[in-house]
This record gives structure tokens, sequence and C-alpha cells, in this order.
């Protein structure tokens, strides 16, 4: 199962439905989201809502729980935008 989608299921399962749907579109996953520190974002949307069950999620995700796989790693880094990015840095 992809990571996006595993982090989308804990937080249904906290009742965070509305995080959980931009979870599952790849709003919080390392090589999917739009944000340039999906990560970061995910830990201030939890301290945010503040409940319990958003904490644990919290600091579920602070150690790594729902980190990008080194498969979905390589899935970008040969995808289209993955290539694009390598060859900018090589012009540079």
């Amino acid at each position: 199962m992809h990571t996006k989608d595993i982090l989308a299921a804990e937080l249904a399962k906290a009742g965070l439905h509305k995080m959980a749907m931009a979870a599952a579109a790849g709003y919080y996953h390392d090589f999917l989201s739009p944000l340039a520190t999906p990560c970061l974002q995910l830990a201030a949307d939890l301290a945010a809502v503040g409940t319990l069950p958003a904490l644990e999620l919290r600091k579920r995700h602070l150690n790594g729980e729902f980190d990008a796989t080194p498969e979905e790693s390589d899935a970008w880094a040969a995808s289209a935008e993955g290539q694009e990015v390598f060859n900018q840095l090589k012009r540079k």
C-alpha cells in the first residue's frame, strides 16, 4: 500500500476526514505534494487540530512512520517530473 494511503487511513481513523482526503490526494506526501515542505505542513496541521488522536499521529509522523518508501522515491526519480528536476540540477 502506498504511504499516502496509509496516512489517509490513519487520519480517517482519527476522525480527520478533510485531512484524510488531502492525504489520499498526495497533499502531505514527500513526492506528490504541491508543497515545498509537506512534512512540516502535516506536523503543523496535526498540532493545530490538537486532539489526542491528532497529536499521537503527529508523533508517529515525526518518527517517520509515513515517510515515502525507497520504491516511491525511485518511482518519482524515474518519472517525467523527477527527470526534469535532475536535468535542471545538471544545468546549474
